[in-house]
């Protein structure tokens, strides 16, 4: 008897029919046999289960199944795989048992998606459950690619319906979608489904800013909506006078897209001019190619309003490696404002709304010439066979330096094109061509100019590399190259050479600490691979073993307080419901106050947050907990390979304590407006500079002010106040250093 209700039953058969449906308007003779079938067994399986909102866990399932066939665009064995996706590894069924059931392609997929029960690697340092699951799936869709389609439908669900989980999983789970997903769904050509990725992840990182920014784009669309319609007016008319079918649709650059733009250039909502972008989306005119249309269209554009010198981008010519193709031009608009406009056929649309999938629906299957989107799919596979041995976490940063969002286009000298990831250099290049070539590669020539290996390619570029049967790969190449193709292959080669140096450098350890009275273990490991900034122990000990790594300031290293030096000792509360407040769970959220507390936590040199930052605790061994901003790029990077050791922290209140903190200030150099600056931190705010430097040129000054504070609010106030001083043009935080 079934454990749901009658109304559960019928909420559970109306998301099915509605997936049923959409899918036959799609495919009206598409096996609609197979996936009732598949509805049916999973529906069975996952009887009286539910999710943690309470809903039945069916439902979950069939949310996956439909944004593989409405989102995606996959076929019938895709949605039914999508289906049965968690029947293996939530329920009694086995991989054996859906192969018998359906068919061997259903089932590899199926267990492709199964995640790892248990894995002893995850109980060493360098180990993670995570990294251990991530690589399997990459194994599977090195054989299969529907598989990884699956996978980011499935987070994107979660990521739909992540508010019913605990804060500590929220963080995880976001952590490692910025961290993976949204740039595996960006080099897949998932346009959509990255940017939804991103913003969820924002939100539940950073709640305030996101409403803060989201706020501030609604507010300001009317303003927008109307340069858009005096933009498009004049651009519609001449395009209607040619005769083109075509409709121009307006493009919000989404919310986390305008905070990351506003964080890396450190300028304010206000100064961002692309929010709005001008998409024209045109059906091709019989007997004439999709390029040569782009290009009249871009005339007609360009006769309205004048284009902006250096910002022409042609990715029709020369697709992006995900497969994207459009033009895109920055042109002229009104009120002397900048609009970005992005030309495209119907076809090239639909490649870069819904990637992969369209562009094999395009393709049709014919063996024509290789894409970029296929090489790295091969290059993926690569890496996966080159990897043998290696941690689970080595190889998900190799493979993330494979999901690059920003690419350049070189040339060999007879012409042929490569596409490679902004700072890659013309070692990378030799390797990208062939192994053979990397392995020999003495140097370059670049445009006729002799360069070496270590040259950074700029876009362009036509590159000849330079080979010498004598040559062979250096220990210092692994710092020259920057691909995950090129250091797999170069660390494979050196295999033997890496492990006798990772050898002698732990002998060196060893012995250092042999002089301190310690030995290797946990805890030490995690503080110096802190210190000394390093991923791992194999890549600490490789430093210390080639010589890069002298060991300065292990006293420092090992020293037992790592606290900021104005923060001698830092406690904290913990809310729980135990009568032993001491008694320390990860599920408890950490309240970071003054009181004593038997629990120890530091911040994060790399990030040094103060109160009013967003921030989560790091379990870094038994005894101690760090402290970073949500929003720091290892504290994303460690959410998404050590999610386990994530715990939830917020601050109780304003601390009596002085955290360093530091602003930038640009603006005219007026007479009198440094003593004004100082003034408002030093008279009117009470507060201790540290550091004071201010560089001025032709009447622009740039300075940059470190000082003591209790919190964000107090920082927000310092900057409020600076910014309303005639002369001042910016201020902003940033990070120290």
């Amino acid at each position: 008897m079934s454990a749901f209700n009658d109304q559960d039953k019928t909420l559970i058969q109306d998301a099915f029919d509605q997936l049923l449906d959409h899918y036959n308007k799609i495919n009206p003779n598409g096996k609609q046999a197979l996936i009732k079938k598949a509805f049916k067994l999973a529906n069975n399986a996952h009887d009286g289960m539910r999710r943690r909102s309470g809903e039945p866990y069916i439902m979950h399932p069939i949310a996956v199944a439909t944004i593989v066939s409405k989102e995606i665009g996959l076929g019938a064995t895709s949605v039914s795989a999508a289906l049965l996706h968690d029947v293996v590894e939530d329920t009694d069924f086995s991989v054996e048992d859906i192969a018998e059931r359906f068919d061997d392609t259903i089932a590899s997929i199926v267990d492709g998606l199964t995640k790892i029960k248990t894995v002893t690697e995850g109980k060493e340092i360098g180990g993670s459950m995570q990294a251990e699951n991530f690589k399997k799936l990459l194994l599977t869709m090195s054989e299969d690619f529907r598989v990884v389609l699956i996978k980011i439908a499935d987070r994107l669900h979660n990521m739909r319906t992540l508010d019913s989980m605990p804060a500590r999983k929220q963080y995880k789970i976001a952590g490692e979608t910025l961290f993976v997903y949204a740039p595996l769904a960006h080099r897949l050509g998932l346009f959509n489904i990255k940017t939804e990725l991103e913003n969820l992840s924002f939100k539940y990182e950073h709640p305030e800013q996101y409403a803060e920014v989201e706020k501030k784009i609604a507010d300001s669309s009317q303003y927008r909506h109307e340069l858009f319609t005096q933009l498009t007016a004049p651009i519609a008319e001449r395009l209607e006078k040619l005769n083109f079918d075509f409709e121009i649709k307006e493009r919000i650059k989404s919310v986390y897209s305008v905070w990351n733009k506003m964080q890396k250039k450190q300028i304010p909502f206000e100064e961002i001019y692309d929010i709005t972008a001008i998409r024209i989306i045109f059906k091709p005119q019989p007997g004439l190619s999709e390029k040569i249309q782009c290009w009249n269209i871009y005339t007609a554009v360009t006769d309205v309003h004048k284009p902006k010198p250096g910002r022409l981008r042609d990715w029709v010519s020369s697709p992006k490696g995900n497969g994207y193709e459009a033009l895109h031009a920055t042109v002229m608009g009104p009120q002397g404002r900048w609009f970005e406009v992005q030309i495209r056929s119907e076809r090239m649309n639909d490649i870069a709304e819904r990637g992969y999938a369209a562009h094999w629906k395009y393709k049709g299957g014919h063996e024509d010439n290789e894409t970029e989107l296929e090489k790295w799919v091969k290059d993926v596979r690569d890496l996966l066979e080159q990897s043998a041995g290696s941690s689970a976490i080595e190889f998900v940063d190799d493979f993330k330096r494979n999901l690059f969002s920003e690419e350049i286009t070189v040339f060999t000298p007879k012409g042929d094109m490569y596409t490679l990831p902004v700072g890659a250099t013309a070692l990378d290049f030799a390797f990208d061509i062939h192994t053979d070539l990397g392995i020999h590669c003495i140097g370059a020539k670049i445009n006729n100019k002799l360069v070496p290996i270590s040259y950074v390619l700029q876009n362009g570029d036509q590159v000849e590399i330079l080979t010498s049967k004598k040559q062979k790969p250096q220990l210092s190449w692994t710092e020259i190259a920057i691909t995950g193709k090129a250091k797999s292959r170069i660390k494979s080669v050196l295999k033997d050479e890496f492990r006798a140096t990772i050898r002698q450098g732990m002998r060196v350890l060893e012995r250092e600490l042999h002089d301190h009275k310690l030995a290797i273990n946990s805890p030490i490991l995690n503080k110096l691979l802190r210190f000394y900034n390093m991923p791992n122990k194999e890549e600490l000990y490789f430093t210390i073993g080639n010589g890069n790594n002298k060991l300065q300031d292990l006293d420092k290293a090992l020293s037992t307080s790592r606290k900021n030096k104005m923060v001698r000792s830092w406690n904290l509360n913990l809310f729980s419901r135990r009568k032993n407040k001491n008694e320390f769970s990860i599920k408890d959220k950490l309240a970071l106050s003054d009181n004593e507390s038997k629990v120890n936590y530091n911040v994060a040199e790399c990030c040094n947050p103060i109160p009013g930052d967003n921030v989560v605790g790091v379990i870094e061994s038994d005894e101690e907990i760090i402290l970073h901003r949500r929003d720091c790029p290892n504290a994303i990077k460690l959410m998404a390979n050590q999610g386990e050791k994530i715990v939830d922290a917020e601050w109780t209140s304003e601390r009596k304590m002085a955290f360093l903190s530091q602003i930038k200030l640009t603006g005219f150099d007026r007479m009198g407006v440094v003593n004004k600056i100082s003034k408002v931190i030093s008279i009117e705010k009470n507060l201790n500079i540290r550091q004071f430097h201010f560089d001025a040129h032709d009447g622009v000054f740039e300075g940059r002010i470190l000082f003591y504070v209790h919190s964000t609010q107090t920082i927000n106030n310092v900057i409020t106040e600076i910014s309303k001083i005639k002369g001042v043009h910016t201020v902003v935080r940033v990070e120290q250093g």
